[in-house]
């Protein structure tokens, strides 16, 4: 094994480390708009809820 085959080696498990690392986020951002859109909809239901349940008098009664 000569000086190439080791820096041939070197760039690609760095490579790999990077492909990884960029798979990883993906996987994060995917999950993480997931729940963003979970807890806008629950938000939305809840204002919808609390619209329903609450009358359009100017007292409030």
């Amino acid at each position: 094994m000569n000086i190439d085959d080791v820096i041939a080696e070197k760039i690609a498990a760095a490579a790999r480390k990077a492909a990884a690392g960029k798979q990883r986020r993906a996987e994060l951002a995917a999950a993480r708009k997931r729940g963003l859109a979970y807890r806008n909809a629950q938000k939305l239901r809840r204002l919808a809820e609390a619209l329903d349940n609450t009358s359009m008098a100017a007292s409030g009664a």
